[in-house]
């Protein structure tokens, strides 16, 4: 029953590295961007929540009411303004510009809100249990983190695949000068790519809020695990996104199983396993 719960918490976990990684696994499908930022971005997420929290007094997940617009906002914003002019001149510019970044978002926040960890209390939801069999119980939050993920996914691949919207970034990720002759703004679609990136982003900030400590130097380990379950995934592809979350997730509390100290490590060394035996990842995005 230990195992079969480790199994369980891992797959209720994976849901938070599938929020992680969701927005990252978008970026890189419409513009083959790799985020430096993206972990940044989810702790400034977090520290956003904070503040309307403290400001309003809503609870902690009503807070994304507030949290997610303007969260998009700012990612447009930084697309418009800092990384449209880089992409596509060559693959180091964008990179280094994201590592700007990441500098700048660490440095406000440990200036803004200095370096003691923070966390927000979201009550009662956060001590309820299902009991599902005989010493198997899993909590009401990271269930409800769970499905958010899940629904999260099917919107994303929704958009990508129904829409006109998604019709906009298909084919401005294939060809983007083919896309812009076709009158296609690329400059404001991958604008919008990064505005829904960096809303989800804003969930992923306020369920890690809630669910553990952050300070402003928390981001790089957020990026780590987002990055490890798209690899894990596949790139690009938004349900392998969602398989890879649940790899690295259960790979974790299947390590802590074993010794505590293993539950990282267990991680990591599913990720280089993935990497030596399926280089593409679990499900590629078929071209």
């Amino acid at each position: 029953m230990d195992w079969i719960n480790a199994l369980v918490q891992g797959i209720m976990l994976g849901g938070l590295y599938v929020l992680f990684a969701a927005g990252l696994s978008l970026i890189f499908g419409v513009m083959r961007l790799v985020n430096i930022a993206h972990g940044d971005l989810i702790v400034l997420a977090a520290y956003v929540a904070m503040v309307i929290v403290d400001l309003t007094g809503l609870h902690p997940l009503l807070s994304a009411v507030l949290a997610v617009p303007l969260m998009a906002a700012i990612g447009y914003g930084l697309q418009r303004c800092l990384l449209n002019p880089t992409i596509g001149k060559d693959l180091l510019s964008p990179l280094l510009v994201t590592f700007g970044i990441s500098v700048i978002i660490q440095n406000g926040l440990l200036a803004t809100f200095t370096a003691d960890s923070r966390r927000l209390a979201a009550g009662s939801i956060e001590a309820v249990s299902l009991s599902l069999l005989p010493g198997l119980q899993v909590g009401v939050l990271p269930l409800l983190m769970f499905c958010v993920s899940v629904v999260l996914i099917f919107c994303l691949e929704w958009i990508f695949f129904r829409t006109r919207l998604g019709r906009a970034f298909r084919a401005t990720s294939d060809d983007a000068e083919m896309a812009q002759v076709m009158v296609l703004d690329r400059n404001h679609v991958f604008g919008i790519a990064m505005a829904l990136s960096t809303a989800v982003v804003a969930i992923a900030g306020i369920f890690l809020a809630i669910r553990t400590n952050f300070d402003p130097a928390s981001g790089p380990a957020r990026l780590i695990f987002g990055f490890e379950a798209v690899i894990i995934g596949g790139l690009g592809s938004l349900w392998g996104t969602l398989a890879g979350g649940i790899v690295l997730g259960v790979a974790q509390t299947m390590g802590a199983q074993i010794s505590p100290g293993w539950q990282i490590l267990a991680g990591h060394l599913v990720f280089f396993a993935v990497l030596v035996l399926r280089p593409r990842g679990l499900f590629p995005r078929m071209d």
